[in-house]
């Protein structure tokens, strides 16, 4: 029987006394795989930030639930945007990878021969072994997001959440990414924020659109119609053979 891994009950969050979201209910259970979608605005990120609890809402709760660990680490890994990624940082690939064992070390205690080696064997997996000592302002797009993915997941997270991970990387990495993530699902929860609910909808179990409020849906397959119903004006693409848009009946 899977585990649950956090709840939200009824939580209202935004900034500055205006809320964002209201109402937010959502439960994540060990070895969910949850496609987050919804417009520009709608609350996506404002819902991350509470769950990563740097944001304090307003009302409601957050409950975690044996998300730490026995040194009172908070287990989740955390894959930005692309574009919150500083660039002229001078950084070597390796020191990112390796920076995702800081929660577990401390600001102030050194990296340990133990530590270098399991951040070669992340980057090995990641198949980037070979930009080791690469700068991160000199990697591209798709380079730099499985840096960053290694660095998310060297803490063997239980729950992973990815922010548009699909934004500025070549189509290739686009594809692997997914793979990697359907891998990574046997290990930990994912919770994936993306525009194009067409791709992940093959790889997602269950959707959850972000409007203000959270309409959770239990499956990776949902209607222009439930959209609708959401007020999620987001539209469907369909990839097959001949990727196409799934447009609304004309009358």
């Amino acid at each position: 029987m899977s585990e649950k891994i956090l709840e939200l009950q009824s939580v209202d969050a935004g900034y500055n006394g205006q809320r964002v979201i209201s109402e937010a209910n959502l439960e994540v259970y060990d070895h969910d795989f949850i496609g987050m979608i919804g417009p520009n605005g709608g609350g996506k990120t404002t819902l991350l930030k509470v769950i990563l609890g740097v944001l304090k809402p307003f009302r409601g709760k957050l409950i975690y639930h044996q998300i730490y660990d026995a040194d009172h680490v908070k287990r989740i890994g955390y894959l930005p945007q692309f574009s919150m990624i500083d660039r002229k940082f001078p950084i070597s690939a390796l020191e990112v990878v390796m920076s995702g064992l800081m929660p577990h070390h401390g600001l102030t205690r050194k990296y340990s021969r133990e530590d270098k080696q399991r951040a070669r064997q992340m980057m090995k997996r990641m198949g980037i072994s070979h930009l080791e000592d690469k700068v991160v302002g000199e990697l591209s797009g798709g380079q730099m997001q499985r840096v960053f993915l290694g660095r998310a997941i060297i803490g063997s997270p239980r729950l992973l959440i990815l922010d548009e991970p699909n934004t500025f990387v070549d189509n290739q990495f686009e594809g692997e990414l997914y793979e990697h993530l359907r891998e990574l699902n046997q290990e930990m929860a994912i919770i994936l924020v993306t525009h194009d609910i067409g791709t992940i909808s093959s790889y997602v179990k269950t959707i959850a659109c972000v409007n203000q409020q959270v309409f959770y849906h239990h499956s990776n397959v949902i209607t222009q119609e439930q959209l609708s119903a959401y007020n999620c004006p987001i539209q469907l693409i369909a990839h097959g053979d001949v990727p196409h848009t799934v447009l609304k009946r004309h009358d």
